[in-house]
């Protein structure tokens, strides 16, 4: 049975403004790719249109990975150390407000909900004039623990809302085992928070290797440069060589194109448990 003219028109018209979203997303990474094997000659000569296969310039590539590798080496680190820290940290908190109830215990949680409002750029200069006290500037550390600090107020207020779903006669046997109350984080409260642990993981290793402005103040030399500083540097100061910085830009997105391969799963397993258990 076929449809009628005016369903199968509508369908026809979602399917065009679909296919013109799909192109206008794509579209700045088709002008990346065919720049990225173009000398400037061709890239003014044509900028629109690859070039032929045998006039490509793959030695844009070699120079992009000889040049990005240090600096994605540097930013890989900060994010995944301060991933870890942050989630540590944040997991403690959250099972700290989830569990106990003292005196200050609202006013410290009201504290925390505060700093989601605050924008980061209020922070910069007394961060900065204490980093420069504590001797940090220039360093990575200073990256790794402001990256830290900076992501316990989302992933504490997230995590909080799930330690309070764990049945509460887990904790009460733990305890009669003589568990301590690292012991309960570490048996209990981890294992049951994995979903959204993977989930806060990949927005706060997001966070981090997106991080622009922060490395720009803090890192002065360019062995300790990340990825996101490191190429603003690419554009020379009189010519601009746009095969190797499109190359260059090319290669630095790889590692977040392989995180989104391997770790969308868990991602949308962690959005899932989140929306059963509310």
């Amino acid at each position: 049975m076929s449809l009628p003219a005016d369903i199968r028109r509508l369908d026809s018209g979602k399917h065009l403004v679909i296919l013109l979203l799909l192109g206008a997303q794509l579209f700045p990474f088709y002008m990346l790719l065919q720049t990225s094997v173009k000398d400037n000659h061709q890239f003014l000569a044509s900028p629109w249109t690859p070039p032929l296969p045998g006039k490509w310039h793959t030695e844009n590539f070699s120079y992009a990975l000889k040049l990005v590798l240090p600096y994605v080496a540097n930013t890989l680190f900060v994010a995944l150390v301060g991933t870890l820290g942050s989630l540590a940290a944040a997991l403690a908190g959250a099972y700290f407000f989830a569990r106990h109830r003292g005196v200050l215990h609202r006013v410290c949680w009201a504290a925390f909900v505060l700093l989601l409002m605050m924008p980061t750029v209020m922070n910069i200069v007394p961060l900065f004039a204490q980093l420069r006290d504590m001797g940090l500037l220039n360093s990575l550390w200073a990256l790794i623990l402001v990256g830290m600090a900076g992501t316990q107020a989302f992933n504490l207020y997230v995590l909080r809302a799930f330690v309070e779903e764990i049945p509460r006669d887990l904790f009460d046997a733990a305890q009669i085992d003589g568990a301590s109350h690292l012991a309960q984080i570490l048996h209990v409260v981890l294992p049951m928070s994995l979903p959204i642990l993977g989930t806060l993981g990949i927005v706060t290793f997001l966070g981090l290797w997106n991080d622009f402005l922060l490395p720009l103040l803090i890192t002065r030399d360019a062995e300790k440069f990340t990825v996101g500083v490191g190429l603003v540097y690419l554009e020379g100061e009189y010519v601009k060589e746009w095969g190797r910085i499109m190359a260059a830009f090319l290669v630095a997105s790889v590692p977040m194109v392989v995180l989104f391969l391997f770790t969308m799963k868990w991602f949308v397993r962690g959005i899932a448990s989140g929306a059963i258990k509310g």
